[in-house]
C-alpha cells in the first residue's frame, strides 16, 4: 500500500493566472464606467438645464395682468400674464412648454403696429393666438393653433400686440374679435 502525502491543493495551477487578471481587468474596467457616468452625471443634467429651455425649466414669471372685455366694455376674464417685449423674448415666446396653468398667458409687445404672422414651432401646447391692434381692440384670432406646425397665422389687418393663451381659452371666455383688452404691467 503506498501512503498518500497530505499536500495542500497548488493554487496557482496553470490558467488560473490567467482568470484572475481577467477578472480583475473586468471589475476594474466596470469600476470606471460605473464611476465616469456618476462623475458626468451633473455635468450632462447641468447642460440640460442651461441650454435646454424646456418647459420644467422656465417658470412662468408673472409680469403683469390683462383683463379681456368685450367691445361693449363689459368685463369676461383676467389672466397674469408674462410679457415679450424685445427680439429674444418674442423669438422664444412660450416655446418648449408643456402646460401652462389656465389663467395665465403671454403678451407681446411691438415697436409699432403691423401685420404680424406667429407660428408653432417648438410649442408644446396648443394656444389661442389673439392679435391686437393700437386701440387695444382684438383684430385676428386664430383658435388651438397646431402644436409644432411650421403654419403662419397671420394677424391679416397691423397689430401691435399679441396675447397667447391655452387652446380653446377664447371660446370657453367667449372671447371675439372685437371685443378689447387692457393691460398693466406689475
Amino acid at each position: 500500500m503506498s501512503k498518500k502525502k497530505n499536500t495542500p491543493a497548488k493554487r496557482n495551477k496553470p490558467g488560473n493566472t490567467g482568470t484572475y487578471i481577467i477578472i480583475v481587468f473586468i471589475a476594474v474596467a466596470a469600476a470606471y464606467l460605473v464611476i465616469s457616468y456618476f462623475r458626468n452625471e451633473p455635468a450632462k443634467e447641468e447642460k440640460v438645464t442651461t441650454n435646454l429651455t424646456g418647459p420644467d425649466m422656465i417658470k412662468f414669471k408673472k409680469e403683469g395682468e390683462l383683463t379681456f372685455n368685450s367691445k361693449e366694455g363689459d368685463f369676461l376674464t383676467k389672466i397674469d400674464i408674462e410679457i415679450a417685449e424685445d427680439d429674444d423674448e418674442r423669438a422664444d415666446g412660450l416655446m418648449y412648454r408643456t402646460k401652462m396653468l389656465e389663467m395665465r398667458g403671454m403678451l407681446f409687445i411691438f415697436e409699432y403696429e403691423k401685420k404680424q404672422s406667429f407660428w408653432m414651432r417648438n410649442t408644446f401646447i396648443p394656444l389661442d393666438i389673439i392679435f391686437v391692434n393700437k386701440n387695444y381692440e382684438i383684430v385676428k384670432i386664430h383658435k388651438n393653433t397646431q402644436p409644432f406646425a411650421d403654419t403662419a397665422y397671420p394677424s391679416v389687418t397691423p397689430a401691435i400686440y399679441v396675447v397667447e393663451v391655452n387652446g380653446g381659452f377664447t371660446d370657453k371666455y367667449s372671447i371675439k374679435e372685437g371685443d378689447k383688452i387692457v393691460w398693466r404691467r406689475m
